[in-house]
Order: C-alpha cells, then sequence, then structure tokens
C-alpha cells in the first residue's frame, strides 16, 4: 500500500509502499476514505510523542471501509465506519464503567502503532467503531475522530456547560472551533483567543460572542471585563503553559478550566496555582471520548442540530500532508486539513 512515513524529524514524509496491513483477530482492516491532519500529528513529526519514531507511520482521524474482518471481529466486510482515536479493550475496569478513553490497554494508531496516513489501516478492539451516516461526508468525519469528540467529552463530561454560561476558547484551530460551535448549541456564550486575527474574524462569523487577540492584549483582563468578572468554563485547545495560564486566570471564581491541549515536550508547565488556589478553580484533564458517545453525537449533527461543516477548509493529496504539518510550525489559517486522495 502507499503509505506517508516518518522518516526525519522535521522532514517531509516519505512516501513510500509499505506492506499491507494484517487483519487483527479482534478488528478489522479499513481503506481508509480520509484522515485529518492534527497538531498531535504535529507534535510526533517534531519528535515530541514518545511513540514516533522512524518507520511511523501517523493518522489518527480517519474513516473508511471494511476490506478484511478477524474472526472476532464486530463489523463485516462492507462497512462504512468511522473509528475514535482512542481504542479501548473493552474489558479492563475503565471500559467496563463506560470509560474507555482512559483504558490503559489502548490502541491509538499513529502513535504506536502504524496510523492511517496510508490506503489502509488495520483496526483492533473493533467494537469501538461505529457505522458512518449515509448523510456525513468523509472528509467530514474524518474530523470527528479527535477533534469534535474531544471537545464535546471536554464540554459535557468534564466541565458540565450550562446554557447561559461564558466559555473561554484558547486557540482556534480544529479542537478550538469545534468546541465554539459545540458550545453555541449547548446555549453559552463564547469568547475565543488566539493571535491570529483572520482565525479570529472566522471564528466571529461562526458565532462566537467576542475575540481576544493574545498578541495585543492581556488575555486574562480582556475576557474578565467582557464576561463581567471572568468565564465559568475554559478550554486550553494548544498545549502550552502561556495559553494554560491566560486559561486559569481568566476564569471566574468557581470556575472550570479543561486541558484539551496536548503538552508538548516532557509536559512539564509553570502554573499559576495561586489563581487556582484563590478561585477555587476545578482542573480537568481530558483526552478523547467513550466510543459509546458516538451515537448520540452523530445523531446530533445528522438532525442538524450542529452544522460542523464550517471546521473543514481543505481537503488535501496524501503527498500534500508534510506541507500542512510543516505550516503548523507558525500561525496557521482558518479551518482543519483532511486528507482524501491517497493515490498522490
Amino acid at each position: 500500500m502507499r503509505a506517508a512515513v516518518v522518516r526525519a524529524f522535521n522532514e517531509d514524509l516519505s512516501l513510500e509502499t509499505v506492506p499491507d496491513p494484517d487483519c487483527p483477530a479482534n478488528g478489522v482492516v479499513l481503506e481508509v476514505a480520509a484522515c485529518g491532519v492534527c497538531r498531535s500529528d504535529y507534535h510526533g513529526w517534531v519528535g515530541e510523542h514518545p511513540k514516533v519514531s522512524d518507520g511511523s507511520i501517523l493518522g489518527h482521524e480517519y474513516c473508511g471501509t471494511v476490506v478484511a474482518a478477524g474472526p472476532q471481529a464486530k463489523h463485516t466486510i462492507g462497512d462504512r465506519l468511522i473509528a475514535p482515536f482512542i481504542l479501548g479493550c473493552g474489558d479492563c475496569p475503565a471500559c467496563q464503567t463506560g470509560a474507555s478513553n482512559t483504558c490503559e490497554h489502548s490502541v491509538v494508531p499513529g502513535f504506536g502503532a502504524p496510523g492511517a496516513y496510508a490506503e489502509f489501516v488495520a483496526v483492533p478492539f473493533d467494537h469501538n467503531l461505529v457505522h458512518l451516516p449515509d448523510t456525513l461526508s468523509p472528509a467530514l468525519a474524518a474530523g470527528l475522530g479527535c477533534r469534535v469528540t474531544t471537545a464535546w467529552h471536554a464540554l459535557t463530561d468534564r466541565a458540565g456547560v450550562r446554557a447561559g454560561e461564558w466559555v473561554a476558547v484558547h486557540g482556534t484551530g480544529g479542537i478550538g472551533l469545534s468546541a465554539l460551535l459545540l458550545a453555541k448549541m449547548l446555549g453559552a456564550r463564547v469568547v475565543v483567543v488566539d493571535i491570529v486575527e483572520e482565525k479570529l474574524t472566522h471564528a466571529l462569523a461562526l458565532g462566537a460572542d467576542a475575540a481576544v487577540n493574545a498578541s495585543t492584549q492581556d488575555v486574562p483582563v480582556a475576557i474578565r471585563d467582557l464576561t463581567g468578572g471572568g468565564a465559568q468554563v475554559s478550554i486550553e485547545a494548544l498545549g502550552i503553559a502561556a495559553t494554560t495560564n491566560a486559561s486559569v486566570e481568566c476564569l471566574a471564581t468557581l470556575g472550570r478550566h479543561v486541558h484539551v491541549g496536548m503538552p508538548a515536550g516532557d509536559g512539564m508547565m509553570h502554573i499559576n496555582m495561586r489563581a487556582i488556589y484563590a478561585k477555587q478553580l476545578a482542573f480537568y484533564g481530558t483526552r478523547g471520548m467513550p466510543s459509546w458517545k458516538y451515537p448520540t453525537l452523530l445523531g446530533m449533527i445528522e438532525r442538524g442540530d450542529v452544522d460542523l461543516s464550517p471546521m473543514l477548509d481543505r481537503t488535501v493529496s496524501l503527498s500534500g500532508a508534510s506541507a500542512e504539518l510543516r505550516a503548523m510550525k507558525g500561525p496557521t489559517a482558518p479551518g482543519t486539513a483532511v486528507i482524501t486522495d491517497f493515490a498522490t
């Protein structure tokens, strides 16, 4: 099969012909229809993820059609499926209590297992996969596996956002735009933060109530002024110390910080604990979403309760993935990119 392979950090992915994946006994092989290019992939591409090395194939936001099924698989050849990026084992206490996104035995294609920057991807634990609605395009569906699902879980299960609350979103990439659209659907008021004016303008056009440019404004002060004392919920969607501290400091008393952005490097940060202590804040970590929540989210999208199409900006070929990763070294354009052409 054709795949884009990591051969050296910070260098273009190598387009190679590699062996087709073996079918797991407890899973399937998908012919990949689409795969998102995510900032988490960028962390691996630059060498900041311990499970990405020479020979790795990135790609954890994917959907496709089953072309092979193992003897223990739940799905059959021809099924069109979408996958959460965290594949829980299904048997451990975490999975049995509905928290499959915390499974210690999970598999994450692209990080420790070959991912979907390729024509085919092997997917073990296929009970995590769900059927792709006919009304949802593969390009849009691919982004759900990480960005949208993570944002939905962060807003609902972690922060418990309520109608009328102020939600601050730090970073307007895929996670940030998803959080904006979903928070508005929940009836919240949203202030977005970024350093790129074009992205802030884009977010305002999508329904954000206010925007703060972190390159020219004191973010916590600006948000406290805009919200009349601070946001009730703040979503950190980048993974660096500056946005983490801005997220904590912009909150009102008893506010809830949700850390969504993958921390870079060793993950160590200097955090304003005095703000957390003095305002008695809640500080939540979150990663992914349990697979059983997919049908509810997909149902909302099918019914038109939320329109997530604005988060998809462009489709690219497999050979174009390197340029998308390289662009993440600096300020990026609004919207997200998805690989849909695996032949060029």
